[in-house]
């Protein structure tokens, strides 16, 4: 049981640096290409990590039946690995700092497809977020007094706000624009504070946690429901 909390205490440390990572990958002209470079590599070595650390989950992937909702989590999962590899490989390309006597060439191919990786990711690891929010909000009510359920209330509310200016930032912030490549260079304003560009990055991250949070409620939902009308 030590062995199995202390391998879960591990799991959740790398995804909260590698969230933490995302947030300032997205951030690229404010911590500057070469601290971008180091960070990317970085996320790409707690990717690979993370990947160890559930490789039965992966050894699971052909086995088994597939419900709607793990259906869902395969989709995602598949669609961050190629993501993760896409920005990998593209940066490489990239890298004028530590890849760069490698000389590979192709660097307008090599931007766009580091572009379009990099804006979903973040939306994709979002979501993958979202997935496992249940377990999340599980680990928090453990801690909070069960007498006083309304701070599950208050904490609802408080996700409805910020999925809301997630929608106004993720139109302001012209993501998907960038999602779907019709535009090919990112727009930074220089002289905006770094802390309003993370809270804008913050909140359409909680507002695509809240769609995957709320899609695998849907998808479980069915799942049971399919479940129920075979037996």
């Amino acid at each position: 049981m030590k062995k199995a909390r202390k391998i879960q205490i591990v799991r959740i440390t790398v995804d909260e640096a590698m969230t933490v990572l995302l947030f300032l990958l997205m951030g690229y002209s404010k911590i500057g290409e070469c601290a971008h470079e180091w960070l990317g590599v970085a996320m790409t070595a707690l990717f690979v990590i993370h990947h160890i650390l559930n490789r039965k989950w992966i050894k699971s992937v052909f086995r088994g039946k597939y419900t709607p909702y793990r259906v869902f989590q395969t989709i995602t999962a598949s669609l961050i690995f190629i993501t993760i590899l896409g920005s990998a490989v593209s940066g490489v390309n990239l890298s004028r700092y530590i890849f760069a006597s490698l000389n590979l060439g192709g660097a307008y191919l090599a931007r766009t497809v580091h572009m379009l990786c990099g804006y979903w990711n973040f939306v994709l690891l979002s979501l993958h977020l979202g997935i496992h929010w249940a377990m999340m909000i599980s680990m928090i009510s453990k801690k909070m007094p069960r007498n006083k359920p309304y701070w599950m209330w208050i904490a609802r509310g408080f996700a409805v706000l910020v999925a809301a200016y997630g929608v106004y930032a993720f139109i302001v912030r012209q993501m998907a624009e960038y999602l779907f490549g019709v535009t090919q260079f990112i727009f930074f304003d220089a002289d905006e504070p770094i802390a309003l560009f993370l809270l804008d990055y913050i909140a359409i991250m909680g507002l695509f946690v809240l769609v995957g949070h709320y899609l695998t409620l849907l998808m479980k939902h069915m799942s049971k429901k399919t479940k129920r009308s075979n037996s």
